[in-house]
């Protein structure tokens, strides 16, 4: 085999793992147990696939604390939910953030994470679709997600619980893949919550880069300060 060939084989296996990993249906062990096997090789597959959605959260973020947030970068608390190997906080790092945390499913991928040194504390073993118990209401200045909004792995009405970990005033930021919106409730989701105040939608991106077989929407949603709630969107 030569080498574009291997290199075709390669790609090809990636995405097929990539594949496979939305199929799960957001069965908790299904998910913990594919992932063990995955950690090890996930970065490298999904490099392969052109994954450009942790940048592009960093960077939202980095625009988010430049345009409405007092503190400088350094003392910004960041909680990452779904952190992965750590590819969104590497780039947040990279940008000046350093109050970062990480919450992921599987604890062979937030192993990963803890590795990269970019974190103050990573915990494994946090389902995403239940109440996040280790995390106290109102402590992060942002909130960020990438990459688990997507089929197979959570339901919309987790942004409740990151709503809740998010300090009022505070910024959730996270993707959607498009097959992940079009399949889900995930708009509705989110205009239950605006309509009861937990969260306001300050800016989509439609149809931004995220890997090189589909697309994503990007959102920036504020948590409101309820005694001085907004009443229509920003920006």
């Amino acid at each position: 085999m030569n080498n574009l060939d291997q290199r075709t084989a390669l790609e090809r296996a990636a995405r097929q793992r990539i594949k496979d990993s939305h199929a799960l249906n957001g069965d908790v062990d299904r998910l913990t147990h594919f992932y063990r096997g995955w950690a090890n090789s996930y970065e490298s597959d999904v490099g392969r696939d052109g994954y450009c959605g942790p940048t592009v959260v960093a960077e939202l973020a980095g625009t988010v604390q430049t345009a409405y947030l007092a503190n400088k970068r350094a003392a910004i608390a960041i909680l990452d939910a779904g952190c992965g190997t750590g590819l969104v906080g590497v780039e947040l790092k990279r940008l000046g953030f350093q109050l970062i945390d990480g919450i992921d499913l599987s604890e062979a991928m937030a192993k990963e994470a803890r590795e990269t040194g970019v974190y103050r504390h990573v915990q494994g073993d946090v389902d995403l679709n239940g109440p996040l118990s280790d995390c106290s209401s109102a402590t992060y200045d942002i909130t960020v997600c990438c990459g688990v909004f997507t089929v197979g792995h959570i339901r919309p009405d987790a942004l409740r619980e990151l709503a809740r970990v998010t300090r009022p005033n505070g910024f959730i930021i996270i993707s959607t893949r498009k097959s992940y919106a079009e399949a889900s409730s995930f708009e509705g989701e989110v205009r239950r919550l605006e309509d009861a105040g937990v969260l306001v939608t300050t800016q989509r991106l439609n149809d931004g880069k995220y890997i090189a077989e589909e697309g994503a929407h990007y959102w920036v949603f504020q948590v409101p300060n309820r005694a001085t709630a907004p009443t229509e969107k920003q920006l």
